[in-house]
C-alpha cells in the first residue's frame, strides 16, 4: 500500500490509491479504441488502461469487481505470467469507470444457440460481438466471463509491458532487444548486467510502447496453471480490506434507508418521533422512501423505524399464491422463447411409456452478507460515488441522474464487495445514495441499508414453474418436452438501465434448452410472466432453477426406463459433446458411484452446461435419527484451462453450498406485496457443520474456456433433490425442501 499511496492521486480509490504516473501497457486493440482513462503527470506515459509501472513496481489496474471469486489474483497471474515478474509484485487496485474496462466476453454470450455446439467461426462471431459493449458501457463483473474477457488482453498486456521495457534497457545500453531477456522484474542483459523494471520505467515512457508480441507457450507457464496466494488474503483475513460499508470520508455522515415493502411509491410521512431521538439530525425525503441521517448508523436504523409512513398499495399480486396463480396463467399464453425444438415431441412415440410431472421453485434473495451500501458527496457541481458494485459506468450514469450532474462529474470508486451474486450487478443502492447526496449538498453521507431492508428490497430470483413430459421406450429416453413459467430477469435488468429489451428471453429457459442431451423429440419452451415484482440476476440466473426442473425431471424418466440415472446421462451425451460427458464419467469415478445404496443413504446426481462449463455432481445424504444430513459432495467441471485450480474449486464449492442452502430452505414469500422473510433468521444458509464434505476433479479438455464462479450451482439443487429420493422414495417436486423434508441444523 505504500508503494500505491506514491502515485499521483487522480482520485480512483480515495483513501488507497490513484493511478495517473508511471508507464502503462495493456492489449486494447479494437477497430477504434476508447479513450483511456488513466491520463498521464507531466514527463510520464500512460498508453493503456491496464497496467502501469513506475518507480515504485507493477500496479494492475483492474476493470472486474473482487466480490471473493478471486477474479484480481487470477487476472494479476495473468499480467505477471507474461511481464516476468513475482506475483507477489503486482499490487492491484480496481479501475474507474470507463468505457477502455468493457467486458469482452459479455455480449458474445448473448448469440442465441447451444453454446457447447458453436464452431470456431461461431466463437469468433462472439468476440466480435463482444466489441459491441464498449458501446453500451458494458463494464460488467458477472455472467461467469471474467476469465474468459482476460485472458488474452491481460497476457498482450503483460507482454507488451516487458518488450517495452526491454527496448529501453537496450536503447540505454546500446545492445539489440533480442540479446537480453527477463526474470523476476528485471532486464538482464550480457555480462550479468541488470536492470529493474523500476529504473526503467523513466525510459520506458519516453518510447514507444512494443506492440504485437507473442505469448508464451502454456508450457513454458510459471505462474498460471498452479494455486497460488490471493492477492486480497492477507487484508481480508487481518480486517484491513476496505468495503463500502468501510468508507471513511472526512466530515461524513451516516443514514439508514427505509422504502416501501411493497415495491410502491410513498403518499407521506411522518417523522416526529424519529427526529426527537438524540443524534438524529434530519429525516429527507427520497420519494419512493426516506433516510433518517444520524451520528452512526446504528442509531439512523432504530430511527428509521419511528418513522410513521403512508406506503402506496403494490402493483402486482399481494400474496405468494396470488403471484404463483398469475405465474401458472401464463401456461394460457403463447410462448416466449422456443430455443429447442427437435423431432416432433408433441407426439408420445408407439408403444413408450409417459411420464409427466410439475415443479415449482420459490423466489430467493440473494442475502449477501455485507447489505446494500453506498457512500456518495456531491460538492461544486461533482459527484463521487463510493461502493462495491458489479457496473461501475451503469452506477455512474444512473447516479448522475439523480444527482442532477452530468455523467462525467461523477466519480464512482469500486470497493471490495461482500458479496455480489448479481444483487450488486443493478444500482438502487447507489441511486439513493446519490439521491441523499444531493439533497445534502456539501456533506459526504454513507446510506447502509439494515438487513431487513435489504431483504425487502431485493432483485429477487423469480418464481418459476415447470409442466414437464416425457417418454421412455427400450430403456432410452425418447422425448422430453418441458415448458417453463417465469418472469423475465433480462428483459426486467435491461427496462431498468433504460434499453428496449426486443425477442425472446434466453434467460427463460437456460439450463433446460442447452443441454448435451441426445433425445430425438426434444422441446423446450418458455413462459414470460409480465408482472412488476422486482426480479434480477441471481448467481446461475436461469440455470438456477431450470436445471433443478430438468435435472430432476431426467432422473423421473431414468427410474421410469429402469436406468442407472447417472449412467443414462452419460449415454444420452457421449455422442453430443465428449467433456460434458468426461465430467460425468470424472464424478462417477470420484465418488465411487456404484448405483446402489444401502439403508440409510441415498445418493443423487445432475449435471448442467452454464456459462461454457459442464459440471456434473453427486450429492450423498444419511438418515440421521429421522434427519436428512447432507453427508458428502463430488463435483467434476471442465473449464477448459484450469489459471488457478484452487480458485475453480473454491468456485464449484462455494457456488454449490450457496445452490443446497436454497434448496434446503431458501424461500420469501409475500403478504401484502411485502417479503415475509427479513433476516437469516428466517433465511437460513448452510453452515459448516451441516455442509458437505466435499471433493472436486478440474479437468481441462474442453477447447473453449468456461467460467467457474455460477456453473456450479445449477446441478446441486437437482442433485440433492435426487439423493433424497433415492434415500426416501419420495419425489421431490418443490423447493424449498424443508417443507417436506426434516434437515439436521
Amino acid at each position: 500500500m505504500s508503494r500505491i499511496g506514491k502515485i499521483a492521486r487522480r482520485t480512483f480509490l480515495v483513501g488507497s490509491a490513484a493511478v495517473v504516473g508511471g508507464v502503462a501497457f495493456g492489449a486494447y486493440y479494437i477497430n477504434r479504441p476508447a479513450p483511456n482513462p488513466l491520463q498521464p503527470a507531466e514527463g510520464q506515459a500512460v498508453p493503456n488502461p491496464f497496467v502501469v509501472v513506475d518507480q515504485d513496481g507493477v500496479t494492475l489496474v483492474a476493470p472486474r469487481a473482487e466480490m471473493g471469486q478471486g477474479v484480481h489474483t487470477t487476472w494479476a497471474a495473468l499480467i505477471a505470467e507474461e511481464l516476468d515478474v513475482d506475483l507477489a509484485q503486482v499490487r492491484v487496485i480496481h479501475g474507474p469507470a470507463a468505457a477502455a474496462y468493457y467486458n469482452t466476453a459479455m455480449m458474445g454470450a448473448l448469440i442465441p444457440g447451444k453454446k457447447y455446439e458453436m464452431s470456431g467461426f461461431t466463437h469468433g462471431l462472439a468476440e466480435q460481438l463482444g466489441k459491441v459493449g464498449k458501446l453500451m458501457g458494458m463494464q460488467v463483473t458477472g455472467g461467469s466471463t471474467s476469465m474468459v474477457d482476460g485472458f488474452t488482453r491481460m497476457r498482450e498486456a503483460g507482454a507488451s509491458a516487458r518488450e517495452t521495457l526491454k527496448e529501453a534497457a537496450a536503447q540505454r545500453l546500446g545492445v539489440e532487444r533480442s540479446r537480453l531477456t527477463t526474470e523476476g522484474g528485471k532486464v538482464i542483459a550480457p555480462g550479468n548486467i541488470e536492470l529493474t523494471y523500476e529504473e526503467l520505467a523513466p525510459d520506458a515512457a519516453k518510447i514507444d510502447v512494443v506492440t504485437g508480441v507473442a505469448l508464451r507457450d502454456p508450457s513454458a507457464w510459471t505462474i498460471l496453471g498452479k494455486s497460488v496466494p490471493r492477492v486480497d488474503m492477507v487484508a481480508k483475513s487481518t480486517g484491513t480490506a476496505g468495503f463500502g460499508i468501510d468508507v471513511r470520508v472526512p466530515g461524513m455522515k451516516f443514514a439508514a434507508l427505509k422504502c416501501n415493502p411493497a415495491r410502491s411509491g410513498m403518499n407521506g410521512f411522518d417523522a416526529t418521533q424519529a427526529l426527537k431521538m438524540p443524534g438524529v439530525e434530519q429525516v429527507v425525503d427520497l420519494g419512493d422512501g426516506f433516510a433518517v441521517v444520524a451520528t452512526n448508523t446504528w442509531l439512523a436504523i432504530q430511527a428509521a423505524e419511528a418513522v410513521v409512513a403512508d406506503w402506496e398499495a403494490p402493483t402486482y399480486p399481494a400474496t405468494t399464491d396470488a403471484i404463483m396463480a398469475e405465474i401458472t396463467r401464463t401456461f394460457d399464453t403463447d410462448p416466449d422463447s422456443t430455443m429447442r425444438d427437435d423431432g416432433d415431441p408433441s407426439t408420445i412415440p408407439a408403444g413408450a411409456t409417459e411420464v409427466s410431472a410439475e415443479y415449482t421453485v420459490p423466489y430467493l434473495a440473494h442475502a449477501t452478507m455485507e447489505p446494500m451500501n453506498a457512500t456518495a458527496h456531491l460538492k461544486d457541481g461533482k459527484l463521487t460515488v463510493w461502493c462495491g458494485n458489479q457496473a461501475p459506468i451503469i452506477v455512474q450514469e444512473k447516479c448522475a441522474e439523480a444527482a442532477g450532474v452530468p455523467q462525467d462529474a461523477v466519480e464512482v470508486n469500486t470497493t471490495y464487495l461482500g458479496g455480489g451474486f448479481g444483487r450488486r450487478g443493478d444500482f438502487d443502492y447507489a441511486v439513493y445514495a446519490a439521491k441523499l447526496a444531493r439533497a445534502m449538498e456539501g456533506t459526504p453521507v454513507q446510506l447502509a441499508w439494515s438487513r431487513e431492508e435489504d431483504m425487502s428490497r431485493d432483485f429477487y430470483r423469480p418464481a418459476a414453474i415447470a409442466r414437464m413430459t416425457g417418454a421412455v421406450q427400450d430403456g432410452k429416453v425418447v422425448l422430453l418436452d418441458g415448458q417453463i413459467a417465469s418472469q423475465a430477469v433480462i428483459r426486467q435488468f435491461m427496462t431498468r438501465i433504460g434499453i428496449a429489451p426486443m425477442g425472446p428471453d434466453k434467460q427463460l429457459v437456460e439450463g433446460a434448452f442447452n443441454q448435451p442431451y441426445g433425445i430425438p423429440n426434444y422441446r423446450i419452451r418458455g413462459y414470460a410472466t409480465d408482472m412488476t415484482l422486482p426480479v434480477g440476476s441471481w448467481r446461475s440466473v436461469g440455470n438456477s432453477h431450470n436445471a433443478f426442473f430438468h435435472e430432476c425431471f431426467i432422473d423421473e424418466l431414468a427410474h421410469a426406463a429402469g436406468a442407472d440415472p447417472l449412467e443414462m446421462r452419460y449415454e444420452l451425451i457421449r455422442d453430443v459433446h465428449a467433456p460434458s460427458a468426461g465430467t460425468l464419467s470424472a464424478v462417477r469415478e470420484l465418488s465411487g458411484w456404484t448405483g446402489s445404496t444401502p439403508d440409510g443413504v441415498g445418493r443423487g446426481a445432475a449435471f448442467c452446461y452454464s456459462f461454457g462449463t459442464p459440471v456434473a455432481m453427486v450429492v450423498e445424504v444419511v438418515d440421521e435419527d429421522g434427519a436428512i444430513r447432507i453427508a458428502k459432495a463430488w463435483i467434476a467441471c471442465d473449464v477448459g484451462i484450469a489459471l488457478d485450480p484452487g480458485i475453480i474449486e473454491a468456485q464449484m464449492t462455494g457456488a454449490m453450498i450457496y445452490g443446497l442452502s436454497a434448496a434446503c430452505t431458501g424461500e420469501i414469500t409475500f403478504t401484502d406485496g411485502a417479503a415475509e422473510q427479513q433476516n437469516f433468521w428466517d433465511y437460513d444458509a448452510l453452515r459448516i457443520h451441516n455442509s458437505p464434505l466435499t471433493q472436486v476433479k478440474v479437468l481441462e479438455t474442453n477447447p473453449y474456456m468456461g467460467g467457474a464462479g455460477e456453473p456450479g450451482t445449477p446441478p446441486s439443487m437437482p442433485a440433492l433433490a435426487n439423493a433424497i429420493f433415492d434415500l426416501t422414495g419420495k419425489r421431490p417436486r418443490s423447493l424449498p425442501l424443508s417443507h417436506a423434508f426434516d434437515f439436521v441444523s
